[in-house]
């Protein structure tokens, strides 16, 4: 899919002012509501917009402790052992990787006790081998996509 000046345009005011209705973001970038529209619909059906939920704080939310566990899986097993991480509230992602492990998964947890409770969940799942825990100290880039619309808006341009 290709994303024109206009669609970096609309996506940088999503992400700048993600309240913001339709109608007045039609108004800030001088077009007609209905092309805004078009243009968002389309951003999603293509999956470049995954969602419009709020972005939470699980900090805030009491789990201020974020900890990347890497886990080995016994071969063959991926997916059971995916599936099984699925069902832990307290993992908030999960990934394949190459390298060091076969998952990378990133956990959040009221403090160490319970990070170590629920590497202890983790550890006793069927096909789980090993994990590896980093416990993060202090977010240095929070998640952001502005800057690569910024660049792809510029690539664009050219």
């Amino acid at each position: 899919m290709t994303v024109d000046e206009l669609d970096t345009r609309i996506l940088r005011l999503l992400l700048e002012q993600p309240r913001t209705s339709v109608r007045e973001y039609a108004r800030i970038l001088g077009v007609a509501r209905g092309t805004v529209q078009a243009r968002l619909d389309r951003l999603e059906r293509d999956g470049v917009i995954t969602g419009t939920g709020p972005a939470l704080s699980p900090a805030a939310l009491g789990h201020p402790v974020l900890a990347f566990v890497h886990i080995e899986v016994t071969q063959g097993h991926l997916d059971d052992v995916g599936d099984a991480l699925a069902e832990v509230p307290e993992i908030v992602e999960a990934f394949s990787i190459t390298g060091g492990g076969d998952l990378l998964t990133r956990v959040v947890a009221r403090d160490n006790a319970h990070l170590e409770d629920v590497i202890q969940k983790l550890i006793s799942l069927p096909g789980v081998v090993r994990t590896r825990t980093e416990v993060a100290l202090r977010e240095r880039v929070p998640h952001r996509l502005l800057p690569l619309v910024e660049s792809i808006g510029r690539t664009v341009r050219k």
